[in-house]
Order: structure tokens, then sequence, then C-alpha cells
């Protein structure tokens, strides 16, 4: 992995995305969807009403990995933290025997870039994440599953020159799966699968390859309403970059994450889960850890 334009080399963005302007594997080495935020329950949606999803995260990274998965020579560190609430509405409604909902998520972003000694910092809203339709359903008591289709929308501030970005600046379509086996005295496991069809940016004619990756957790009801475990993400892009129309060889990112996690269910309708995530087996992206608190709050 070739380091470029160093005034411009990092930048982040969170619509619920970490993103990080390198060099290659996908624009900035980076995505826009935020890796690992989901964990226990993410399958599960809840009866017809509205709720209002908190996601809070700090994610701090030193390392930039090369297509080699070598740590690249660079003075470089980035921190980002997020306040992220999402909108739920599941209606009374079914479509193809699963219940109807949609959602909305606004990321608030703060963010802070330093590379060989110069910074910057900004804040502000990021990319807004739109789902258009959500299908769930209830197979049985334990498990249950959703179906999902989510558009992120380039709402957050960018500027091509800047080190530090809140937006990607490109559309990107989301195909969403999701599964969850709930055991309140037992084991429990989760799994979000998402593909993501990336657009092009336009403001650099850089169209990022699209990107396959899973959130997942397994975990175990150690006591009423607690569960911990484990849990984090793999994520693998799987074609590769084009600038100016031209694909980039040898750019494909590559990660894994995992970590603690736990939660508590009061078992009328609210949870609240935190976990903290190590990134290993990295290539074309920063390497670096997150920690993450998630609450469900009915109204």
């Amino acid at each position: 992995m070739k380091i470029t334009k160093i005034s411009t080399l990092v930048g982040l963005a969170m619509s619920g995305a970490i993103v990080f302007q390198v060099a290659h594997a996908t624009e900035g080495g980076g995505s826009i969807y935020p890796m690992g935020a989901e964990s226990f329950l993410s399958g599960a949606l809840p009866p017809p009403g509205f709720y209002t999803l908190v996601y809070a995260s700090n994610y701090s990274a030193d390392k930039l990995k090369d297509n080699n998965g070598n740590t690249v020579p660079l003075d470089f560190k980035v921190t980002a933290n997020a306040v992220v609430p999402r909108f739920v509405w599941v209606t009374d409604k079914k479509l193809f025997g699963g219940q109807v909902g949609h959602a909305l998520l606004v990321p608030l972003v703060n963010l802070d870039v330093n590379v060989n000694g110069v910074g910057q910092s900004k804040s502000g809203i990021g990319d807004i994440d739109i789902t258009a339709l959500v299908l769930g359903y209830h197979h049985s008591p334990n498990l249950h599953s959703i179906f999902g289709l989510d558009i992120m929308a380039p709402t957050g501030r960018y500027n091509k020159a800047d080190m530090a970005n809140i937006g990607r600046n490109y559309w990107a379509i989301q195909p969403v799966y999701t599964a969850s086996y709930i055991n309140p005295a037992g084991w429990n496991a989760d799994f979000k699968m998402m593909l993501d069809f990336n657009f092009k940016n336009t403001d650099t004619n850089y169209k990022s390859g699209n990107e396959f990756h899973i959130d997942y957790s397994l975990g175990y009801g150690f006591k009423q309403n607690w569960v911990a475990g484990v849990g984090g993400y793999m994520y693998k892009q799987i074609t590769t970059d084009e600038q100016n129309n031209v694909k980039l060889p040898d750019n494909k990112g590559q990660a894994f994450a995992i970590g603690p996690s736990i939660k508590y269910d009061n078992g009328k309708g609210m949870f609240v889960m935190a976990k903290w995530q190590k990134e290993m087996n990295v290539e074309n992206r920063p390497e670096g850890h997150a920690f993450w608190i998630k609450a469900l709050l009915p109204f």
C-alpha cells in the first residue's frame, strides 16, 4: 500500500462509520458502516411501536496496515467519539409474513486526526442511514430474524482537501440479514450480515469497492436479565476500487475484531449493552480498538 498526499492522508467518517483516507482499500481505507456496532438482540424486532436506540462509541487507532498486514511507518493517530440515535418505527402491518418496520439513524461525530505532527478536528452530523424497509420474523420464542435494506446518504461535511472528514461523500445501498437466538438462562447468539454497494465519490472520481461484513456475538445468560460473552466483526472487501474508471490492484481491505461484551435486559422492552473490541488480521486499513454502548429505550 503506497501512502500518497500526506496533507490529505487521514479522514474519518461515522454514519456510524469509521473512515480513514489512507491510500486504498475503499477510499481512505474506511467504510460507511461502523463495523462491530451490533451485538445481542440485533435480529429480534420488538412489538409494534416507536423506539429509540442510542449508540455511543469511542474509537482509537495509531497503526496503518498495508496489503501484507505490515505496519506502515507513519506517525499517525485518529480518535472518534460518536453518539448515534436511531429512531425505529415498527408498524402493525405485515409483508411476506414479516413485521414491517422503518428506521432512521443520525450520527453525531467528534473527530480528531493527527499525521506526522499535523492535526485537524471536526464535529457535526455524519452520513445518515435510512432503513427503507425491515421485515421481522419470529420463528419461535427463541429464534428471530430480520431482512432489511439500508440506504446511506452523503449528508456529512466533506472536503477532499481536508485531513478530517465526517462524511464519505457518496451514496451506498446495504442489504441486511440478521438473526438472533435468545435464551435468558442459556446460550445466546447473534449475527448481522451485510453487503455494501458503494457509489462513486464525484469530488474525487473514486469508487470504493463493495464490502461484505458480519457483526457477531456469542454469550450466556449467567444471571436473571444478564448475558455476558464476546462479540466483534468480520470484514472483507470483495471488489477492487476504481480511480478515474481504472481498477486499483492490491488494495482490498480485510479485518477481524473480537472482545468482551455484556448486556442487561429489564424484561420490559429496555436493554443496555456494552462491549470492547480489538482489531486484528488487518490489511489495507487502520488497526485500533473500540468501546461501544448501545441502549434501547421504548416510548
